[in-house]
């Protein structure tokens, strides 16, 4: 339960910066929930010299609450890898988790929840990335991040959905594999004249909007602007307006400043960009994903205080996933 700690003036008083940027998507009837646990895990930071890292599916107590850094996988990588901090606390998914410690091999990574898995990740093997290179040779493996350290030490190089198409057209070969997630890799071959070879990975939360619920929500609003995740299924990407990574949704929303949008993506993204664009009105299908879901405010505590489900990544393999990360992050 998180209504374990006494809200008390004092921390009220501290957390209202924090509530003041957060009321629009936070009820006023739960800060008092979340409260005691912001304050808390605002000094934990500082005796810790930690920094946390925040996935754009986080909820918004956790995503404007107590994140340093927020964004999508590309961003956080970035920012992961330069982190100064002695503890990296990454509240997204446990592939997430592996690529700030392949990055940051000397800190202290830890994640609130070890259980936070992820449907594209579990999808394919460093052994099911050996048979694709044996059937295929001498044809470049591009891995989305959406991955294990494993596979990521398999692969030439890595990818997230807002620079897929930049880094396969980097590599200036007729073929690429793109693993694992088949629709994204369906949507850069819509984007590129590179041929792409596929797996057959999906996210649980993508694979289930429809096309169908595309036409329904423009029937019940008039003027909606639809923008779909790449890992969307082919033919809600093309229903959509406009198809993007999850920083790339928030740049449409930014610079087209629509009268009212859906994200068709995970729930609080729209939770979390709403806070944002207070002049936009965002109608809210979504679908959840459990395993963003785990992390929560007193895990986040927890996971501080004991260091505990702590990030640990074979070196050997570490050191070759890095070279793909790096390639990434050095095209981006």
């Amino acid at each position: 339960m998180i209504d374990t700690l006494p809200f008390t003036p004092e921390i009220e008083a501290r957390t209202r910066p924090v509530y003041e940027r957060a009321k629009a998507v936070i009820p006023a009837a739960e800060w008092p929930l979340f409260a005691p646990y912001v304050d808390a895990i605002a000094r934990l930071k500082r005796e810790r010299n930690a920094v946390i890292l925040a996935h754009n599916y986080q909820t918004p107590e956790i995503f404007h609450g107590v994140a340093d850094i927020v964004g999508d996988s590309l961003q956080l990588a970035r920012e992961a890898q330069r982190a100064e901090a002695d503890v990296i606390m990454v509240c997204g998914v446990h592939f997430m988790g592996q690529t700030a410690k392949i990055l940051n091999p000397e800190r202290t990574v830890i994640v609130p929840d070890a259980r936070a898995g992820c449907s594209l990740a579990e999808s394919i093997t460093a052994a099911d990335v050996r048979m694709l290179r044996a059937k295929h040779r001498g044809v470049p493996v591009v891995t989305y991040v959406n991955t294990s350290a494993e596979v990521k030490a398999e692969s030439d190089v890595c990818c997230t959905s807002s620079n897929a198409v930049k880094v396969v057209e980097s590599l200036g070969v007729p073929r690429v594999i793109l693993i694992p997630d088949a629709f994204l890799a369906h949507y850069v071959a819509s984007q590129t004249a590179v041929e792409i070879i596929s797996w057959h990975g999906r996210c649980e939360v993508h694979e289930r909007f429809r096309a169908i619920d595309v036409d329904r929500l423009r029937e019940g609003e008039d003027g909606l602007l639809v923008i779909a995740h790449p890992e969307c299924p082919p033919d809600v990407i093309a229903a959509a307006d406009f198809a993007g990574s999850t920083a790339a949704m928030i740049d449409f929303v930014r610079d087209r400043a629509p009268q009212k949008v859906v994200l068709l993506t995970e729930c609080s993204m729209s939770d979390n960009v709403a806070a944002q664009f207070a002049n936009v009105e965002f109608v809210r299908p979504c679908n959840l994903c459990p395993h963003m879901k785990r992390n929560t405010l007193p895990k986040i505590l927890r996971s501080l205080e004991t260091l505990q489900d702590e990030i640990v990544v074979d070196e050997a393999v570490r050191v070759r996933a890095l070279a793909a990360v790096e390639r990434m992050i050095a095209i981006a």
